[in-house]
Formats: C-alpha cells, structure tokens, sequence
C-alpha cells in the first residue's frame, strides 16, 4: 500500500526590518538562500517595518552627516562598514556605500512594500530596494525612485507614484513599528515564525533552518 507523505506544514515568517540597516540586507539574503535550497519548507513571508530613525526628516539627510549623527566619526562608520562588506561579499552582495549619497526616511519604502503585497510581489520589491539602496547608491526615499522599481516587478508607475503621493498607509508603518517595540524587538532583523519562535540578528542560514524545522515539528503536534 502506497502511503502519502504529509504535506509540509506552512509557516508564516514575519520579518522585521528596516530597508537603511545592511544587517537586515544580509540576513533577508540569508533567509532566501536557505528558501531556495529547502523547497520542502512552505514559508510564507511576512514584511513588518522597523523604523530605525523614526526622527528622520522625510527628504532624508547626507550619508556624511548622517555617519557623524549616528557614529561619532566617519572613519568609525567606515570601519563597521568594511566588516559588513566582507560578510555580504561571501553572500553574494556587492554592498557600495560609498555610492550612498542621501540616507532616506524609509516610511514610503515600506508604505509600498504593504502596497505591494496586495499584488504578490512584495518579496521580490523587498529585494530589489535593498539593492537599490546598498548596492546601486540610489535615495529609496525618493518617490520617482520608488515608483521606477516598482515598475521593474510590473506596477503601474503612475498609479505607484499617485499611491505615494497620498500618503495612504504611513499611518499602519508607525503602528506596526511602535508593536515592534511593544513586543520587546530593539534591534534588527528580527525573524518570527508561526507566532511561537523567534530569533534576531542576521543569522547564519544553518540557524534559521534549525528553527525552521523545529516550527514545522511544532506545527504537525499541534
């Protein structure tokens, strides 16, 4: 008698990030690989903002002066920065801050994301600001640029660039961003799953599969 293995139990991962912290780049990088090569794994990803300079005015300001604000110096910047190149280099990103004019108010980035969702191409828009930001040195606070990438996944950019204009859903990322805190996450990427796990940082891949599959175990004794 043939018996049929069980369907794979489906996870809600619910990722807390903000698109200005290179550490939630690589570890949404991670996350992806180890997607990629667990397709036994039915993950559904779930984007949640985390407002890492919620004073941030909404033209953004200088990388120069934004690095002396957050770090003291900018050599100090530049030191933390060469280690997160290293790390991202063996993940396959070709992080170039140098290339970083402007550090944007990511509120819209994420007002768009939510957008997004509502069209299914939320996690690859996700992926594609990151590169903007880091890698391409483009301001993500910038309606045109955002409305530009959005039309790279399939978006209408008129109707994008209308949707920004509007202000429509700047009210639910200050929300979510103060639940972020209300539920004790203080620092990013913050990875939930199920409702019942959770783990920050940007983890190792071989991290988030073992607790991955310790959900998936938890989810099939329920």
């Amino acid at each position: 008698m043939n018996v049929l293995a069980p369907l794979p139990a489906r996870l809600v991962v619910e990722v807390v990030f903000d698109f200005v912290c290179p550490w939630c780049y690589l570890g949404v990088k991670r996350l992806t690989f180890l997607l990629a090569r667990r397709q036994d794994l039915d993950v559904e990803l779930s984007w949640r903002p985390f407002l890492l300079n919620p004073d941030m005015p909404r033209g953004g300001m200088s990388r120069a002066d934004y690095m002396i604000r957050k770090f003291g110096a900018e050599d100090r910047a530049r030191r933390l920065y060469a280690s997160i190149t290293e790390l991202g280099a063996a993940e396959g990103i070709e992080f170039n801050f140098a290339a970083i004019r402007r550090t944007p108010n990511s509120v819209d980035a994420h007002r768009l994301v939510r957008e997004a969702a509502k069209h299914g191409v939320a996690d690859r828009l996700v992926k594609r600001i990151f590169a903007a930001h880091f890698v391409d040195g483009l301001d993500i606070g910038s309606h045109a640029v955002l409305a530009g990438l959005a039309a790279q996944l399939g978006l209408d950019a008129g109707k994008v660039a209308d949707f920004l204009a509007s202000g429509e859903g700047t009210d639910a990322v200050h929300a979510e961003n103060l639940h972020a805190h209300r539920l004790g996450i203080n620092g990013v990427p913050c990875f939930l799953i199920d409702g019942e796990h959770a783990i920050a940082g940007a983890q190792e891949s071989e991290v988030l599969e073992r607790l991955l599959d310790l959900a998936v175990c938890t989810s099939r004794e329920r």
